[in-house]
């Protein structure tokens, strides 16, 4: 029951999108309706500037990390710790309170690999910088670190379950970024600016 209970709360975190509702207090315009229509930190950060960007992207990193924190510290099986993983990134995709319309996933995948451990986090955010650093394209930065998330958790868990979850998350992530990838092959995609 307890297993459960978590993994329900996970999609319930999951779906609260920072996205909207920072850009509703703040009194900026919907970003389903703006910009790139996606409910995430990248829009944000075209529709609002970095402040409203940045409280999304730690609001959509949180609602990742606490949930499989949590399960982590109550030491719960991996085969729940997995499903806690999924249910709080499917909750950020498609969120219950929003219509099901949510963002592309990518901060919320990062606070999950905080969740599962530092170490894995660290290096995905560490890759995921680097990338935006030296290439300064916001989706191929993100694709790259999450397309190497699940060699990171294998090589550090070594845990079967948690890896192929990884895989089902990036292949998720890879989906949502379709048009983005048809930007990258036709030399469309924008650049990090600022």
């Amino acid at each position: 029951m307890i297993d459960i209970t978590l993994i329900i709360a996970a999609y319930l975190l999951g779906s609260i999108s920072s996205a909207i509702i920072v850009c509703r207090l703040m009194g900026l315009a919907d970003p389903r309706t703006q910009g790139s229509n996606n409910p995430g930190a990248t829009n944000v950060l075209r529709i609002g500037g970095k402040k409203p960007a940045a409280i999304t992207l730690v609001g959509d990193c949180l609602k990742g990390f606490i949930p499989v924190l949590i399960a982590n510290l109550m030491d719960v099986d991996p085969n729940t710790l997995a499903a806690v993983s999924m249910a709080a990134f499917l909750g950020h995709l498609y969120p219950i309170f929003f219509r099901f319309e949510g963002g592309k996933g990518v901060a919320t995948a990062l606070g999950v690999q905080f969740g599962l451990g530092w170490m894995i986090g660290g290096s995905v955010a560490a890759i995921w910088l680097f990338m935006a650093y030296v290439i300064k394209i916001s989706s191929l930065s993100a694709l790259v670190s999450m397309a190497l998330a699940p060699l990171i958790i294998w090589l550090i868990t070594s845990s079967t379950v948690l890896t192929v979850m990884s895989v089902m998350m990036t292949l998720l992530l890879f989906w949502r970024h379709r048009s983005n990838i048809q930007k990258l092959i036709s030399g469309d995609e924008g650049k990090i600016t600022g």
